[in-house]
This record gives structure tokens, C-alpha cells and sequence, in this order.
């Protein structure tokens, strides 16, 4: 539905995960019955959870980790893991100045170069133990270190950056990837992102994505939209994006996935997600929080380090349990933020969704009346009244 902003600006209503719900339908089922296997790029997964390629939440051994039960975690090789060979003095600094200080000290730290023999390592390692070798680079990144990407055997390569689009105007003097070739030339499946309209979801798709990236600046460690003014809420981004999947499945019979990446806390906005669409999700604070993380309890956007416009900021986000606690549970607190694939096999059993396609296609409603009840319930509970 189209709404008169002003005179001369006519908007659109979109809707962020915390103003949808999801309703019962005639059947549940029991939990275990629940399939939340996926596949991203041919690789299947038994729960459809992305740990996002941020250097507070994914190394090495986390990557490891997270493969070990089910779930994927990306490396980021523009990050701390590959400008120096040993990164854990350089965590314990970030973790250890004050807010005056990091803006300074992530810019001064992350101007290392990258060093490509260090890309390779870290891949190689992740593969010597078991596990899934998902890496990201930036567009510019993926120009000049796919190559090496390619040659250390990484399983899957994410293309991400704010906003990734295949109609890209440079200056004369500078030849922007070509996403299309890169996903040709690249021997291994390529994600691109981030996007947020049907449009250039379907242009991301058509150029050769094996899934894509929704999500432009809801992440908790994400100032963009506050330094740009840019983005579109969740539930509708993911919606449109998950239309243009259809689509474009219908006219090609290929699937490329949809992966809503930010903004996503609890197991309750993961099973929204799906439930608009999505295939799978990113995610970064809950996992940053676990006890394996290499943040020391902080969490820090992609974009904070840079020299010029930094657009992330670091949270302090504590260390809450493993990450078998928080993804395959059992759950040491009450909030959702433990036990995401038992969140989930719940959702989907109360729902009566046998699998994730089934779950896709639950109805769901307009609830923005829901902020109202938990900022009530929280301000209860502020005040030790209970539910």
C-alpha cells in the first residue's frame, strides 16, 4: 500500500521482525519431527545458521565449531585473522581500550596490510579440522585476493559489502568487479550481498549467486543506518527478496537461497525470518557471546575500521554460555538467545511445519502491537513484578 508522505513523496509501509507474528495453523507436530536441514551453495546443513564474518565472532576455531554441530561460520580475510599471524594480542587490545580510544586503535590496526599467505593458512587450517571453509571478502577484496581464495581450496566465498549491486558506476579510472565473471571464473559456489529489494535480488541471482544476502544496517554492531539513512526493515526485505528466489527458480530451475543476515537476536527472530522466507540466517552478537568467540565478550561491525566513514560501532555483549549452549542447547536462560535449533524444531512443531518450505509458508501477521507487550513485560520485570 503506497502512503502520501508529503506533496511530493509517495512511500510504502515495510514492517521489521518485531512487528510480525506468526500463527498456529490446524496442525502441530511433535519437535522431533521437525526437518531444519538446508543447502547453501550444494553444501547441506543441519540448522540453517550462519555465524556472520566479523572478527569478534568467527576464527578458525570457531569456524571449526560451528561445523562440528551443524551450523556454518564465515571467515573474514580482510580482518585481523590476515594481517597477523598471531591475532590474540590484537584481540585483547581491542577488548581492552575504552570508547574514546577504539574508533583510533581499530583504524590504526586494521591499515596492516592483508597478507595473502596468511588467507591461505587460515583456509587450510579450517579444512585440516573438519571444517566448513566459508570465507568473505569484500568486492574490492574478492578482485584482488580471489586467486588465492581459489587456489587454498575454500568451500564456499561470500562477496559481501554494505550494499552489492550488478549495476555499479566507478570512476573512469577504476574497473569495479564484475560479479558475473567472478562467479564464473571462481571454482568453488559464490554468495553475494548485501541487498534489500527484489530487483537487485533477482540481478544478483541472474549474475551467477549461489545464495543471497538480505539485510542493509539492522545488525546491533551496524551504524549505517544511522551514518547513511539507508535500509528497508527485515520481514519485508527478506519477503521481497525470498519473491524474487521464486521467480526466478520458476524461469530457470535453479534455487538460489535467501540468508536474512542482521538484526536477528533470538531463536523467535530466526523463525520469523523463515517464515517471510528465508532459507537461512547470519547472525553475529549471539554468537559473540559465546564462550569459544574470539571478541573476549565485544562485538564490532565490518565497517567500523574505516579510515574515512566508520559505520560500526563495539558492543559489549558479555559471554553467556558454549556454543553448543547457544545453538544446539541445553539452554541456560530464558530470553532466546540459547538452544536456536531447539527454538526452532519447537516453532516449526507448534506451526505444524514439517520442514523449512513448510515453515515458509505459515501465515503471518501484522503485530505491532507486540512491541507494546514486551516493552511492558520488560519494564515488569525491570521492576520484579514478573509476566
Amino acid at each position: 500500500m503506497n502512503i502520501q508522505l508529503g506533496r511530493g513523496k509517495v512511500v510504502r509501509r515495510a514492517y521489521g521482525i518485531d512487528e510480525i507474528a506468526l500463527v498456529p495453523g490446524p496442525r502441530t507436530l511433535d519437535p522431533s519431527l521437525a526437518n531444519t536441514r538446508w543447502q547453501i551453495g550444494g553444501i547441506e546443513r543441519e540448522i540453517p545458521i550462519i555465524a556472520s564474518a566479523m572478527d569478534g565472532v568467527v576464527d578458525v576455531g570457531m569456524a571449526i565449531r560451528l561445523s562440528e554441530l551443524g551450523a556454518l561460520g564465515v571467515l573474514n580475510l580482510e580482518g585481523i585473522q590476515t594481517r597477523y599471524d598471531d591475532p590474540n594480542p590484537i584481540l585483547d587490545k581491542i577488548a581492552s581500550v575504552g570508547k574514546e580510544e577504539f574508533v583510533g586503535l581499530m583504524q590504526t590496526l586494521y591499515a596492516e596490510p592483508i597478507k595473502p599467505e596468511l588467507i591461505t593458512k587460515r583456509i587450510q587450517a579450517i579444512k585440516a579440522g573438519g571444517g566448513v571453509a566459508a570465507v568473505s571478502l569484500t568486492p574490492a577484496g574478492a578482485a584482488r585476493f580471489g586467486k588465492t581464495v581459489a587456489e587454498a581450496g575454500a568451500d564456499l566465498v561470500f562477496v559481501q559489502a554494505t550494499v552489492v549491486s550488478t549495476a555499479h558506476l566507478s570512476p573512469a579510472d577504476i574497473s569495479p568487479l564484475d560479479l558475473a565473471a567472478f562467479c564464473a571464473e571462481m571454482p568453488m559456489p559464490v554468495i553475494l550481498g548485501n541487498c534489500v529489494t527484489y530487483e537487485v535480488a533477482l540481478n544478483l541471482m541472474k549474475a551467477g549467486a549461489a545464495a543471497v544476502m538480505v539485510g542493509i544496517g539492522p545488525g546491533a554492531a551496524c551504524t549505517s543506518r544511522g551514518v547513511l539513512g539507508i535500509g528497508i526493515p527485515q520481514a519485508t526485505a527478506v519477503a521481497d527478496c525470498a519473491a524474487a528466489r521464486d521467480d526466478f527458480f520458476a524461469e530457470t530451475g535453479r534455487y538460489v537461497a535467501i540468508v536474512a543476515d542482521g538484526g536477528l537476536v533470538t531463536g523467535g527472530d530466526i523463525c520469523k525470518c523463515i517464515a517471510c522466507g528465508a532459507d537461512g540466517v547470519m547472525i553475529g552478537s549471539p554468537f559473540a557471546r559465546a564462550a569459544e568467540a574470539p571478541g573476549r565478550g565485544f562485538h564490532w561491525g565490518m565497517a567500523t575500521p574505516s579510515p574515512v566513514l566508520p559505520r560500526g560501532t563495539r558492543i559489549k555483549v558479555g559471554t553467556t554460555g558454549s556454543l553448543e549452549q547457544i545453538l544446539r542447547g541445553p539452554a541456560g536462560l530464558d530470553d532466546g538467545t540459547h538452544n536456536f535449533l531447539g527454538a526452532l524444531q519447537t516453532s516449526m512443531g507448534t506451526l505444524g511445519a514439517k520442514d523449512l518450505k513448510e515453515m515458509q509458508q505459515v501465515e503471518v501477521v501484522i503485530a505491532p502491537s507486540l512491541l507494546t507487550e514486551g516493552k511492558v513485560y520488560q519494564k515488569a520485570q525491570q521492576l520484579g513484578m514478573g509476566k
